[in-house]
């Protein structure tokens, strides 16, 4: 679930920082700079683990602070794939079960991924397994805050670093007086997450932790 991942950055100290042992001061900004984000292809970056070599520092014509060049290791959250973990139902949709770990919220379970037969309840809002017995079917219902056991069969990374303006030679001059604001959906633009888990429960074993603990 967690892995070290060796990285090497430049790294900024400014001048009211230059009080403070130099580890320290690096340690800080890395972490300021990395914890809580999503690299590209790389994970959830959680904390520093250490520091393995500190080269030379600099301090440039016209900036009074100091650059170093810095090789350390980071603690990651990138789960590899078939590993089973366990997590809580964030909450129910169309397009599936979401699932966080507390930390990180960008699970997904699709439909298909879901133990079978399943179907998806409008009026609660919730996924349920028809589980066939002897006796007929029984629904069990996917609740929210449960805790859910699946395992991991895809990640998704998205490039979601900022892009200049979108411009389309397309579009006719606005004549004078005329609106140029663009339509509310197009204003409103769906925020795509840097990293999604896509994991599945259709298998014994996986799935609500009470169906299996009881």
């Amino acid at each position: 679930m967690f892995v070290l991942v060796e990285m090497v950055d430049t790294v900024r100290i400014c001048p009211w920082d230059f009080h403070k042992q130099l580890n320290d001061a690096i340690a800080e900004e890395l972490n300021k700079k990395l914890a809580n984000k999503v690299v590209y292809n790389v994970g959830l970056c959680i904390c520093l683990y250490d520091i393995t070599k500190l080269e030379d520092s600099y301090i440039f014509p016209g900036d009074g602070a100091s650059h170093t060049k810095v090789h350390f290791r980071y603690v990651v959250f990138h789960p590899f794939l078939d590993e089973v973990l366990v997590g809580k139902i964030k909450y129910c949709s169309q397009e599936g079960v979401h699932v966080t770990m507390g930390f990180f919220d960008d699970i997904l379970i699709p439909p298909e991924s879901l133990q079978q037969p399943a179907k998806f309840d409008e009026a609660e809002q919730v996924w349920l397994w028809e589980y066939e017995t002897d006796e007929g079917a029984h629904d069990l219902y996917m609740d929210q805050g449960e805790e859910i056991r699946f395992r991991v069969t895809d990640e998704v990374f998205v490039d979601t670093s900022p892009t200049g303006p979108a411009t389309s030679s397309e579009q006719p001059a606005s004549q004078p007086g005329q609106s140029t604001a663009p339509p509310p959906e197009a204003a409103v633009e769906k925020k795509e997450a840097p990293y999604t888990l896509i994991g599945t429960i259709s298998e014994p074993g996986l799935g609500l932790l009470s169906w299996w603990n009881n």
